[in-house]
C-alpha cells in the first residue's frame, strides 16, 4: 500500500503560481513512478506530469514550459511546480503512484484559476 497526501491547491489570478505537493507513504526508490493528473469538471482525469524513478520526465503539451515536476527523494515528495497559470488549469490535481503494478491515488487538492 502507498498512501498520498496532496496539498498546495488553492485559487489564483491567471498568470500566477502555485506548487502542489505530494507526500508518499513509501520511500521512492520502491514506487516505478509518480504522476499528476488533473480532472476538470466534467472531464476525465488526464496526464499533467509524470517523473520515473530514474528521473526521467513527461509532461502534457498543454503544460509544457509552464509546469514542472520535481522529487525530493530525502522526504518522499513529488512536487508541482506551476507557473504562468491560465484559467484552463482549473481542476482537481490528483498525484498518482505506479507500484508492483498497482496504481494508488491522493485525495486530490483543488487549484481554481481565474481571470
Amino acid at each position: 500500500q502507498v498512501q498520498l497526501v496532496e496539498s498546495g491547491g488553492g485559487l489564483v489570478q491567471a498568470g500566477g503560481s502555485l506548487r502542489l505537493s505530494c507526500a508518499a507513504s513509501t520511500p521512492f526508490f520502491s514506487i516505478n513512478a509518480m504522476g499528476w493528473y488533473g480532472q476538470a469538471p466534467g472531464k476525465q482525469r488526464e496526464l499533467v506530469a509524470t517523473i520515473a524513478r530514474g528521473g526521467s520526465t513527461d509532461y502534457a503539451d498543454s503544460v509544457k514550459g509552464r509546469f514542472t515536476i520535481s522529487r525530493d527523494n530525502a522526504k518522499n515528495i513529488v512536487y508541482l511546480q506551476m507557473n504562468s497559470l491560465k484559467p484552463e488549469d482549473t481542476a482537481v490535481y490528483y498525484c498518482k503512484a505506479e507500484r508492483y503494478g498497482q496504481n494508488y491515488w491522493g485525495q486530490g487538492t483543488q487549484v481554481t484559476v481565474s481571470s
